[in-house]
């Protein structure tokens, strides 16, 4: 039996079409919001970046990274990244559909998709991943782990979305992501299940 939640994030994912960027200066990259069920919960896995990787050293994100030239579209860049970096293969995942793309300030153009596995998994991590990192729905709707980030942007004090989670932080463009993502599902929910704020 397929859990709820697969097609409640297809549904909404399809209610709310993405809104596309166009800048060909921006490096372009996809990852993938996945999805799981574990103990009867609602998981999100992200990974921490190694300290061996170029950019973002250290920090949570999804798996993903840049377009390569064998990509035929940012889709298939995230699931190639995935499989690369964490060991889940193309087949195993069940795209629901994609989220708004997303401007960085260091210059990269990132196209998030979300997309659901079965649970357990045998994931194999690469030397640009240090550790897995599991967060529950339910943690990412309560008040109690969300912060606020502000960084000076242009000049002006600017306010970003900030997660925190068994002493691990989530910040920059993941947090973006996650905010969107589940803004979006309570929203389409009516706040109901793991999308109540709490």
């Amino acid at each position: 039996m397929r859990p709820q939640i697969v097609e409640s994030v297809r549904q909404a994912l399809a209610a709310n079409p993405k809104t596309t960027i166009s800048d060909p200066s921006l490096t372009l990259a996809g990852v993938m919001l996945l999805l799981y069920v574990k103990d009867g919960q609602e998981w999100v896995l992200l990974s921490r970046r190694s300290q061996t990787v170029v950019q973002h050293k250290g920090e949570i994100s999804f798996p993903g990274g840049t377009a390569d030239e064998t990509d035929g579209t940012m889709l298939d860049t995230a699931l190639r990244e995935v499989h690369e970096e964490i060991g889940v293969r193309r087949e195993d995942v069940e795209v629901l559909g994609a989220l708004d793309d997303l401007r960085t300030s260091t210059r990269f153009l990132i196209s998030p998709y979300v997309g659901f596995i079965e649970y357990p998994y045998p994931f194999r991590t690469n030397g640009e991943v240090s550790e897995l990192v599991e967060v529950p729905l339910a943690a990412l709707t309560d008040e109690v782990n969300q912060r606020d980030d502000v960084r000076v942007l242009d000049g002006m004090p600017t306010v970003f979305p900030c997660f925190s989670y068994n002493r691990q932080l989530i910040f920059g463009a993941t947090a973006r992501i996650l905010e969107r993502f589940v803004d979006l599902m309570a929203q389409a929910s009516d706040g109901h299940g793991p999308w109540r704020r709490r």
